[in-house]
């Protein structure tokens, strides 16, 4: 029996370090990195560069650190790249896995899943591929937005899939269904949802659990909607889309819902009412909690930080304050000024806002206000600043349209 236990225990810290997966904005699509021993403050200059490549193609993906190779996604001439580099900017690979967005703001969007030895993307135009992590090899694809009548808003497909148990979970939107789950081994489809109707939105779906429930939180243009992972069915839904506030036939909708027990925050920005849902105990309804009009994040992400909420809101396409609401009540603890809106992730105790001026700032997470305490500014690379940051290893991995650029963030 001594000997079982001791094989077990020693299987268990042989299994490789990417047996977990890797994913934007962090390990469960809630922005805050399980990363410890950062600085807490920056040269003047920033924290010291460690890599700087041109070569990954145009796109607002997140890249993804994992086992010292990044791999990030881009779009070159009308096609969305995979690549894998080394921490050196060597390439490693660089695939095509599907066409991009071929109107209104193209760039890719798409951020790889690393799962084990394999990682999953998805194109602007809805081609889910299957891609071996050792040398780039599509293992399969499936055209999700063809295959399933998938409908778009303006600015097509810009989800990021996600992986639940063996499946992979995307939302095509429109007549045939709204949610559906791929084998992630195969590709053949697992189950599908009734449709709710409505375009595709833009945001990534995540797992919500919460006691003994576990749902897919995810959304179309028109709805959000917790899916049961076994099967598909929807246990609630809830129209985010009002026709007497918004006169369009989806939502411009990209931000993850943020949630903490049986509450979940919903956000678009445009003006358009952040609302607080609270699932009730049986786990088949939400009703409304409270209305925000004030933290009305654009696309940029939220954090929910010792019972606060932090991010930043909308006044225009170009401008917006920075935020901390108290996630209870919906209390507003400030509204200040940084530049403009930008997205915001959390690692060690410490915000990290990027915002749309090309401005990265280390802020102290306090409700008295958006204390920046470090910053500088990312100059190159072109296009809007939209990516949101990813850190790994120590490392602050920066993306601004065709350039990546990683930081050493570790204390000494």
């Amino acid at each position: 029996m001594k000997i079982q236990i001791v094989s077990i225990i020693l299987l268990f810290f042989a299994l490789p370090s990417h047996a977990q997966v890797i994913q934007w904005r962090g390990q469960n699509r809630d922005g805050i990195f399980h990363e410890t021993g950062l600085l807490k403050t920056w040269p003047d200059s920033g924290p010291g560069l460690i890599l700087e490549s041109g070569n990954i193609g145009k796109g607002w993906s997140s890249p993804i650190l994992a086992d010292g190779i990044i791999y990030v996604t881009g779009m070159i001439d009308t096609l969305d790249y995979l690549t894998a580099m080394d921490i050196r900017g060597n390439i490693k690979w660089q695939v095509s896995y599907g066409r991009s967005w071929n109107q209104s703001f193209p760039d890719t969007r798409s951020t790889p899943v690393v799962d084990g030895d394999r990682i999953y993307v998805q194109s602007g135009t809805g081609r889910v591929a299957c891609i071996d992590r050792e040398t780039g090899k599509e293992l399969w694809a499936v055209h999700v937005d063809q295959e399933f009548q998938g409908e778009y808003h303006s600015w097509g497909n810009s989800e990021t899939p996600l992986i639940v148990d063996n499946k992979v979970i995307c939302s095509p939107g429109g007549k045939e269904t709204s949610i559906i789950a791929l084998d992630k081994m195969t590709g053949n489809t697992i189950w599908k949802s009734v449709s709710l109707g409505g375009p595709r939105a833009y945001l990534s779906a995540a797992l919500y659990e919460y006691k003994n429930f576990r749902y897919i939180l995810a959304a179309i243009g028109s709805h959000i909607l917790a899916v049961h992972p076994e099967n598909g069915e929807i246990a609630w839904s809830y129209k985010y889309l009002d026709p007497a506030k918004w006169d369009q036939d989806g939502l411009i909708w990209a931000n993850t819902p943020v949630f903490k027990n049986d509450e979940i925050f919903i956000s678009m920005g445009y003006d358009y009412p952040a609302v607080m849902l609270k699932m009730d105990s049986t786990g088949t309804s939400v009703t409304e909690k409270f209305v925000s009009r004030t933290l009305d994040n654009h696309h940029h992400g939220l954090i929910l930080y010792e019972n606060h909420l932090y991010g930043s809101n909308w006044f225009d396409n170009r401008r917006g304050r920075w935020v901390c609401m108290v996630w209870d009540t919906g209390e507003i603890k400030y509204v200040d000024d940084w530049d403009t809106k930008g997205t915001l992730v959390m690692a060690d105790g410490m915000l990290y806002a990027y915002n749309e001026r090309g401005s990265v700032g280390l802020v102290n997470p306090t409700p008295e206000g958006f204390e920046v305490v470090s910053q500088f500014r990312i100059t190159k690379g072109s296009g809007p600043h939209w990516a949101h940051p990813f850190i790994a290893d120590g490392k602050l991995l920066m993306r601004h349209g065709d350039v990546l650029q990683v930081f050493d963030i570790k204390a000494q």
